[in-house]
């Protein structure tokens, strides 16, 4: 089952019927790499990510907000290399086939895990800012009533284009230390997250299609998926009905 869903013990054990332990026991014994060891899409092992030495927790939710975007390939018409292989021909024509690029924003909130998904079409200053106020009516309507603060990387539009924003709502801007992913992780894991159990999970023979499988994962993400550091719970385990 590890092999053929590449999950981690938590939900491995919930299916199983064992515990997580155990499940960890297991795999150890039989020298199985950690997730964060294999690529996504092969399962082959890679290396791994670098990470910070110290793991923090805020203590309510909305005290702390990360915001990142991740760039992804869109799918031609029929279907790209996933669904294809070789098939599709030489690595020179697929190359000079242009289909372009979807831009994937994302926020989650630090203590709960909460997390919103839009696929734009650009990074650029004005996307940002309007997929930061949709995320913010996004996290009112689940409880999250204030943000407090929002980390993210030194790029030009989250440094000067959500300035009038986060002043009106009150929010303060927090950057991350110059090439220093790993200290905006928790977004960086959603962004792991996402290529594997969404964008990668399945063949999409075309780009509206998986784009329309955004929003039911991420229901399924917020309300019903195991998260190791919740105890195995979802995030609206942390957050109050609404």
């Amino acid at each position: 089952m590890r092999q053929r869903e590449r999950r981690g013990p938590d939900w491995l054990g919930a299916e199983l019927g064992i515990p997580a332990r155990t499940v960890s026991r297991v795999l150890a014994r039989h020298q199985v790499p950690h997730l964060c060891a294999l690529d996504p899409m092969t399962g082959e092992v890679i290396r791994a990510s670098k990470a910070t030495t110290v793991r923090y927790e805020r203590e309510r939710p909305g005290e702390l907000v990360h915001m990142d975007v991740k760039k992804l390939g869109r799918i031609p018409d029929g279907g790209g290399w996933k669904a294809h292989g070789r098939s599709m021909g030489s690595s020179r024509s697929r190359k000079l086939t242009v289909v372009g690029y979807d831009y994937v924003h994302s926020l989650v909130d630090d203590h709960s895990r909460l997390a919103y998904s839009e696929i734009l079409s650009d990074e650029k200053g004005p996307a940002c800012a309007a997929f930061l106020a949709r995320a913010i009516d996004y996290f009112a309507a689940h409880g999250i009533g204030r943000i407090e603060r929002l980390m993210t990387d030194n790029a030009w539009a989250y440094r000067y284009s959500l300035r009038e924003l986060c002043a009106a709502a009150g929010i303060k801007q927090v950057f991350i230390r110059p090439h220093c992913p790993w200290q905006n992780g928790k977004v960086e894991r959603l962004n792991r997250t996402l290529l594997t159990e969404w964008a990668y999970r399945q063949v999409f023979l075309t780009n509206d299609e998986r784009t329309a499988a955004l929003a039911p994962w991420l229901e399924h993400y917020n309300t019903h998926r195991r998260h190791s550091a919740l105890g195995g719970l979802p995030p609206v385990s942390r957050l109050l009905p609404t």
